[in-house]
């Protein structure tokens, strides 16, 4: 990618990474190692000054933004610097840059074309982390779509990006998104150039509208303008068409059918919250992202404290048909016959004692008869003898000695044999000691 014009004094431009109407997003590298990305407005300032408006109201919406970064969060990405560029004059916004790719590219090719119930969850979960993080600080994104939430593969989060929209004027913003925004995930008052804390909740529930069914509820044919008016007169006037059928159609091939099945098993909380998220009236949405993540927050709670869920409702109902639960009132006692009922294992039981009594007195019978009234005298058998401790202790220790002493014996012949073999391999040696021996 080739330098296009310099930024700022430190800050290099890398090229583009993505172009659109609310302006152009550029990888910037800072003086050292440290790799950013720069969203550049496409409206220029040429004067720095408070008297000058659209500096006055950048300045302004640039304050909001770096409230969000007071408090770090995982899901929201770092803001780290803001100014006018050197070159044309316009105002940007320097961001950390997140490695990895963004649920757009994930919904794409090799990727499957839907997401499995736990990974959406968790991307439910990440990034109504993220929408409270901003709204309580009253910081309104206004341009949340797939595009914009990237998953970081350091740290394996899901990370909201691009807060461009959000420092822009409100005129600014009615032109940009009028013309190029991202039609398919705008919420229907922001047709008319409004920018509410639900409208991000709006385009929250397409994302993981898209995530489950494999698109977004109005697809967008082209970036004609005609194209444009019937999506956004869809999201004004028409019905959402059933996730539920659409994530049927999308089922990859290569899943089994096990896994389609268990897959089809949507929880009913979470259809529910995207069907509450895509209301057409902001008056009938979660009001802000604290609202939004306070029931997801709840409903997970109380699947994991009731085991709730598709497939424990499937189990209850079947095990209802089974054996339905009996009133107190609809019970009637058996007639009284004066007989004992009893069940069958303890019947078996009093059998079994039985038998065993009556063997035990057969036995003692049959014993006293069979002892002869004139005894006779017993034969004596000899008896082992008492094992004496101490004689095997000795015998074990006499036993320990000789094997010692024949193994001492036996490295004394050993040595002796090898004395008398190095005699006869150096016969010079035998005679110089014999001849000593003599002197001695």
């Amino acid at each position: 990618m080739s330098k296009v014009f310099t930024i700022a004094e430190g800050l290099e431009n890398m090229g583009a990474l993505r172009t659109g109407g609310q302006g152009s997003v550029y990888k910037g590298r800072r003086i050292g190692p440290i790799i950013s990305a720069v969203k550049l407005l496409p409206t220029p300032i040429h004067t720095e000054s408070t008297d000058d408006k659209n500096y006055r109201n950048f300045v302004n919406e640039v304050d909001k933004l770096k409230k969000v970064n007071e408090v770090p969060n995982p899901n929201v990405v770092k803001i780290l610097n803001s100014g006018i560029t050197e070159s044309g004059s316009f105002p940007f916004i320097e961001m950390e840059f997140i490695e990895g790719p963004d649920l757009e590219e994930l919904l794409k090719p090799p990727h499957e074309a839907i997401f499995t119930i736990k990974e959406t969850i968790k991307v439910a979960d990440q990034l109504a982390n993220a929408l409270s993080h901003c709204h309580k600080v009253g910081v309104k994104h206004g341009d949340i779509k797939s595009n914009n939430v990237k998953f970081n593969i350091h740290s394996g989060n899901y990370v909201l990006l691009d807060f461009g929209l959000s420092a822009m004027s409100d005129e600014q913003r009615r032109s940009s998104m009028r013309h190029a925004g991202a039609i398919e995930f705008m919420a229907p008052e922001q047709n008319e150039g409004k920018m509410l804390f639900q409208t991000d909740v709006y385009s929250y529930g397409v994302i993981l509208y898209e995530l489950l069914a494999g698109q977004v509820p109005f697809p967008l044919k082209d970036n004609g303008e005609t194209a444009r008016n019937t999506v956004m007169i869809a999201h004004m006037e028409l019905a959402v068409p059933d996730l539920l059928e659409l994530r049927r159609q999308h089922l990859p091939e290569n899943w089994t059918a096990t896994q389609k099945e268990r897959e089809m098993q949507v929880p009913a909380w979470l259809l529910d919250l995207i069907a509450d998220c895509l209301e057409k009236s902001p008056e009938k949405r979660y009001k802000n992202g604290m609202q939004l993540q306070e029931a997801i927050i709840e409903n997970s709670i109380a699947d994991i404290k009731t085991g709730k869920g598709n497939n424990s409702k499937v189990n209850q109902a079947a095990i209802g048909e089974v054996a339905p639960p009996v009133s107190a009132a609809s019970y009637t006692p058996p007639p009284d016959t004066g007989m004992i009922n009893l069940s069958k294992p303890v019947f078996y039981g009093f059998m079994v004692l039985l038998f065993v009594f009556m063997g035990l007195a057969g036995y003692s019978l049959f014993s006293k008869s069979a002892v002869p009234a004139n005894p006779v005298t017993k034969t004596v058998v000899d008896t082992p003898k008492t094992i004496d401790s101490e004689q095997v202790a000795n015998e074990y220790y006499t036993r320990k000695h000789r094997e010692k002493q024949k193994l001492v014996d036996s490295t004394t012949l050993n040595a002796i044999r090898d004395a008398q073999m190095r005699r006869e391999s150096n016969p010079d040696s035998a005679a110089t000691d014999t001849s000593n021996k003599q002197n001695n």
